[in-house]
């Protein structure tokens, strides 16, 4: 077998997000890595694969977002009476844009431009300091509505298209943070999801809701489920969706799983807390809010089409309302940003041997279609499928990983790449991803493990890391090396580890306070704890209190844990990757934990990229840095 070469692993390959599906038409968003990461809105008629999407934003549009930096949520669509309306936040000056097109005839419906515009795109907003995003368009009143993040708030904002352009109108102003705001089907209700610090949106948070007035203002809120931070048994929510009729459907996780609850009484008050739970069941219905856009269930005909996590993987069923249960049978298990009108979906789906990708489902008759974002570049047969493995992590608790065997080699004498995935409430999910295929083409077995803290496998098992950032993923991690080597799949000798931010922080510590690791590498790494606490952007100013404890009650906590602060105890070498642009872990903190490292004898090597942030968007950074690792692991190990 040929080694997958860095350039076909990453590839000029799109990244999809944020599929919208109107009647019979599919607008998303597409992320070009030849272009340096810009993103644009795409539009074509669902079903229709063979036929080229229209591009609706052209060069040079960048459709992105920084609120909250993390972003998200950085586009809006509307149809209704052969009108499109598109709304977005250009980022080459934070603006919000807003169009208008007329869908072409039905006998031309086959042919290019699908749309024609009725006019210029319009700015609708100013340049300045604020961030908008996570927008919605209110055809009653001909307006965009959304989140604006200014001055260290957020607020629900809203601008007119038909008039006052560049004025913002400040519909309410939170605590602290809200998003995720979806209006009902009569245009008369907002709900949105709103939480406060020191929790994080997946800890503790509520569903809002408010009625409009005849001029659109709201004229009375109130809070309809969740909990606030203080609340000794905290719930968090997530996505609010209306069906037809008017129900609210929410993700809650009181019962220890992020589970569907509806609200079908009438929502007109604080006496509206009527909720029942939706087939309770030990899955997960909702992902860590750490971006705007993400959806994983929709409204289908007053039915509920959800995606579901179990045991890692993700389902895809359709609920009725009379307690009735269909499985949609297609076969991916890594689903995202779900959308769907009447019997139609979408989705962003891959499994383990199919790249990413749109993906179309008829509701009626259950048939589907899968459109790749490139073609196939490896065969069925020389694909490295992961095997779900559990393990005895911390506290002798059952834990999880994915573990990709070698392509070619024989089991004990392969090395082994330990992947430590971000948030650190992220996941480790099994659609293909070719960045591991790379390795394992190579003759490494890669385990990417879902250490405690992982979001998918319920409240309880990402609480195992509350207060124990720095012990509890560390220990995991090992484990799971450990796990393979007792198994006679890697060489002990030969154990790499990687990760990038919050992995970058647990692959650090793992070489810091574990002897399992020969070599590492880090992508924009968390090193100073005590930093990240007193400089962090806002949105996670306060995700130390939980990971770790506050800092004025724990202090030497922070210092006992900092890699920064424990230099002296890597004895492996480590190669490091960092933009000058990021705002989340600053340059200065990994220059200065590599030039501590050298001063130790440490071989080390740093690599610096000047127009990169929190995480690289350009395809040339990203194969240098797959390129580099690989070099370097093989420098020190031997392989």
């Amino acid at each position: 077998m040929k080694p997958l070469s860095a350039k076909n692993a990453l590839g000029q390959t799109p990244a999809l997000k944020e599929p919208h599906l109107h009647d019979q038409w599919v607008f998303w968003l597409e992320q070009r890595q030849e272009e340096e990461g810009r993103m644009t809105v795409l539009s074509r008629p669902w079903g229709k694969s063979h036929l080229a999407p229209q591009e609706l934003t052209p060069y040079p549009i960048d459709v992105r977002t920084r609120i909250h930096t993390y972003g998200g949520g950085a586009f809006a669509s509307a149809i209704k009476d052969k009108q499109v309306w598109i709304s977005w936040i250009d980022d080459c000056n934070g603006c919000l844009w807003f169009q208008q097109w007329t869908i072409q005839s039905e006998d031309e419906i086959d042919n290019q431009p699908f749309f024609k515009a009725n006019h210029l795109p319009i700015c609708l907003s100013s340049p300045g300091t604020h961030c908008l995003a996570d927008g919605l368009i209110d055809l009653k009143y001909q307006r965009w509505i959304g989140v604006m993040e200014q001055d260290e708030k957020d607020y629900l904002v809203s601008y007119s298209f038909i008039q006052d352009h560049k004025k913002v109108k400040v519909l309410y102003t939170p605590k602290d943070f809200l998003g995720y705001v979806t209006i009902s089907p009569d245009g008369m209700h907002l709900a949105w999801v709103e939480w406060q610090q020191p929790a994080m949106p997946w800890e503790a948070s509520q569903i809002y809701c408010c009625c409009l007035d005849e001029l659109g203002e709201i004229n009375a809120k109130f809070v309809l489920a969740g909990s606030s931070p203080e609340k000794k048994n905290r719930k968090s929510v997530f996505q609010p969706i209306w069906l037809e009729t008017g129900e609210l459907v929410v993700s809650e996780d009181s019962n220890g799983w992020s589970n569907l609850i509806i609200n079908d009484s009438k929502i007109n008050s604080e006496s509206s807390k009527k909720w029942r739970y939706l087939w309770p069941i030990k899955a997960e219905f909702a992902m860590p809010q750490w971006v705007y856009g993400m959806s994983i269930k929709s409204s289908a005909n007053n039915k509920i089409l959800a995606c579901l996590c179990d045991n890692g993987s993700w389902k895809l069923k359709l609920f009725s309302l009379d307690g009735s249960i269909k499985e949609i049978n297609q076969p991916f298990d890594d689903l995202s940003y779900l959308s769907s009108d009447s019997w139609r979906a979408v989705a962003v789906a891959s499994n383990s041997i199919t790249e990413s990708g749109l993906l179309e489902l008829d509701l009626n008759t259950g048939s589907w279609q899968h459109t790749p974002v490139r073609r196939a570049i490896m065969s069925e047969d020389e694909i490295s499928v992961g095997q779900s493995l559990w393990f005895e992590g911390w506290d002798k608790k059952q834990t999880h990983a994915w573990y990709y065997p070698p392509s070619f080699k024989k089991d004990g004498s392969s090395p082994l790449l330990v992947k430590s995935h971000s948030g650190p409430t992220s996941m480790a999910k099994r659609g293909l991803n070719l960045g591991i295929q790379f390795w394992t083409s190579r003759g490494w077995g890669v385990v990417d493990v879902n250490y405690g803290g992982s979001s998918g496998f319920g409240r309880e098992y990402r609480e195992r890391l509350n207060h124990g950032w720095g012990v509890v993923d560390v220990f995991d991690c090992s484990a799971a090396a450990k796990t393979l080597i007792d198994l006679g799949k890697t060489d002990p000798a030969m154990i790499a580890i990687e990760g990038g931010s919050a992995g970058g922080f647990t692959t650090l510590a793992c070489l810091c306070f574990t002897d399992v690791f020969r070599v590492g590498a880090c992508r924009y790494a968390v090193s100073d704890l005590k930093a990240m606490a007193e400089d962090t952007h806002r949105f996670e100013k306060c995700y130390l209190d939980s990971l770790l404890g506050e800092f004025a009650k724990y202090p030497q906590r922070y210092g006992e844990r900092s890699p920064l602060n424990n230099s002296d105890k890597i004895k492996s070498p480590v190669i490091f990757f960092q933009g000058l642009k990021d705002k989340v872990v600053p340059p200065e903190q990994t220059e200065k934990m590599a030039t501590i490292l050298r001063e130790n004898n440490i071989d080390v090597e740093l690599q610096l990229f000047k127009n990169e942030g929190h995480g690289f968007r350009d395809i040339n950074t990203k194969i240098k840095v797959l390129e580099a690792t690989e070099s370097f692991f093989n420098k020190h190990l031997g392989f």
